[in-house]
């Protein structure tokens, strides 16, 4: 019987950039295995939806996306003579691909709630590791291109940067599911202008004001989306949720949960698990966490909206009825008096312990740079062939415009204390 040759040449129909391809055989592979099929129930910006009702597109979406920029930059790249073998060109593609593989549902929330210390560029990293052992090392320069030890920085660059393929897409994908026009970029341009000297990524000195308007468009992105305040009061109300089921389970309660949920409220897993066998393997965590998505969240918290636990189930049921809680921004810290003053109007008004007003009641604050100075900085390259530093051709930058931090304070409490 001949055997079935499977067309792994596929096009796909992104509602952002058209049609785009699979480049390759092994990239197919990668993209039908089930832990990047677990993308598509990732949602990229979390709770934003809740804001912004376009905002359901996945992980999934992103990762194509960017796996099509990085596409192009390769060939970009190439077209200024700038020599890259094939098997760079599909190291730089599986790491760009599987570079947000490691997110976990509603992304950053349960970065600080039920896992400690582990980013989710660290999961990303241990699942490109197991990836590796199953494809018999067809990942190997992948990852060293991921983790910025291949000997040519600039392919890192083009994944983890001030201006990467990564941000290059979120950017222009988010911008197009909010709706926030404000984010929109020019990215076809700014591929257009990326060259290399000296194994490092450069921009064109013509590709300047596209580069000045692509930081603009991150700092705008950055306080109307990723930081608008009701995102910030939903994300700190789902991280509240998922802290106070994991002091119940730990505590010995009977909670409901998914077994992949289950197993990460149970047990306290740190970094030092993910790189050493101890009383879990990194390959039980990997293959128990990409078993998470968002609907284990989801589902779970149906059932907290029932539990026999007040604080979870009040935190459960605010969240899945958009039941928020109330929030403030200031550009200074609130007063402790403040504080206390509205947590004993909770404790009154919700019937609470002092001590579990934490829960509804609490402060913290948020910072953004659209540059950061002290990262390795974007480099244009002059028409003259020398090459400066973007704060020495920007004019923006005379006036700290996009690299100062800005720092905001938030106050988040039950909207029934106003």
């Amino acid at each position: 019987m001949t055997p079935y040759n499977r067309n792994k040449r596929k096009i796909i129909n992104d509602p952002v950039y058209g049609f785009i391809s699979i480049p390759g055989d092994f990239i197919f592979d990668l993209v039908e295995h089930q832990w990047f099929q677990r993308l598509r129930n990732i949602r990229q910006l979390g709770l934003t939806s809740f804001v912004y009702p376009g905002a359901n597109h996945s992980r999934f979406q992103h990762c194509l996306g960017a796996l099509y920029l990085m596409d192009q930059a390769i060939k970009t790249l190439r077209s200024k003579n700038v020599a890259i073998s094939p098997e760079e060109e599909e190291a730089a593609q599986i790491a760009i691909l599987l570079h947000d593989s490691g997110h976990g549902p509603f992304s950053h929330a349960l970065e600080t709630s039920i896992i400690s210390g582990i980013s989710h560029e660290d999961i990303s990293l241990l699942l490109m590791k197991k990836l590796n052992e199953q494809f018999e090392g067809k990942l190997s320069l992948a990852i060293e291109i991921f983790r910025g030890t291949y000997r040519r920085r600039f392919f890192h660059e083009l994944i983890a940067s001030q201006m990467d393929m990564d941000r290059l897409d979120y950017l222009s994908r988010d911008s197009f599911f909010t709706g926030v026009i404000e984010g929109a970029v020019g990215f076809e341009r700014i591929i257009r202008m990326l060259n290399v000297v000296d194994d490092r990524l450069v921009v064109d000195e013509k590709g300047i004001y596209s580069l000045e308007k692509f930081l603009i468009a991150r700092r705008l992105m950055f306080w109307q989306v990723y930081m608008h305040k009701t995102v910030l009061s939903s994300e700190n109300l789902l991280v509240k949720v998922l802290k106070r089921a994991k002091d119940l389970a730990r505590g010995g309660h009977s909670l409901y949960a998914t077994p992949a949920l289950k197993f990460f409220l149970r047990n306290d897993i740190g970094p030092s698990d993910l790189v050493k066998e101890g009383n879990f393997t990194p390959g039980i965590i990997a293959s128990t966490f990409t078993r998470l998505d968002d609907s284990d969240i989801l589902v779970s918290a149906k059932y907290w909206a029932d539990d026999s636990d007040t604080i979870l189930a009040s935190l459960s049921a605010r969240l899945l009825k958009r039941d928020l809680l109330a929030i403030e921004l200031q550009n200074d810290p609130f007063p402790d008096e403040r504080l206390a003053e509205l947590k004993t109007k909770t404790a009154g008004i919700l019937k609470l312990d002092a001590e579990m007003t934490d829960f509804f009641v609490f402060t913290g604050q948020i910072s953004n740079r659209a540059y950061a100075p002290e990262a390795p900085e974007v480099t244009i390259l002059l028409k003259s062939g020398k090459t400066a530093g973007i704060a020495e051709v920007s004019d923006m930058f005379d006036h700290r415009f996009l690299s100062e931090r800005i720092t905001k304070y938030f106050l988040c409490y039950p909207k029934e204390c106003r």
